[in-house]
């Protein structure tokens, strides 16, 4: 029986925050660059302030409310690729090997040491195995990445006893 363990939702959630704070960055410097300027707008004080009282021309802040809002709307746009890349990683733990993201597996004999010190109080642990040129390496797994992290260290604990 395999078990898996997808990408924990703190990391989804964080992409989430940081792609709507770019769309209302975007939209507020917008707002302040593009419509400041009609009386109707509630922000023409803004515009008097930065355009008007400036002989008609565009103070710095006015400029770069113009100019950011496409940069912000990239951000976001980065933020959306990052988040729907995401939704497909996980981790498994299968009865054989531990697959990570359906590229990087682990053979549970290759496995040479688990140091869960740290499991319950930081929600990491760390695997040391040996790759297949035969240098070891160390795989850090934590719980700030991957969801239903502690059933996939009983399996794999499991496993290699």
């Amino acid at each position: 029986m395999a078990i898996e363990a997808p990408i924990s939702k703190f990391k989804k959630t964080n992409f989430k925050i940081l792609f709507g704070i770019c769309i209302a960055i975007a939209i507020i410097f917008a707002y302040d660059g593009y419509l400041s300027k009609y009386k109707w707008s509630g922000r023409y004080s803004f515009y008097k302030e930065q355009v008007l009282d400036n002989d008609g021309k565009h103070t710095p802040t006015m400029n770069f409310n113009r100019k950011s809002p496409p940069f912000f709307l990239a951000g976001a746009g980065i933020f959306a690729v990052f988040l729907y890349v995401l939704k497909d990683k996980k981790l498994i733990a299968d009865e054989n090997e531990l697959v990570i993201t359906g590229k990087k597996r682990i053979s549970y004999d290759s496995i040479q040491q688990i140091n869960k010190t740290y499991f319950e109080k930081k929600g990491f642990f760390v695997i040391t195995y040996k790759d297949k040129v035969g240098g070891e390496v160390r795989l850090r797994l934590s719980d700030r990445k991957y969801d239903n992290l502690s059933a996939v260290l009983e399996h794999v604990v499991a496993k290699i006893s």
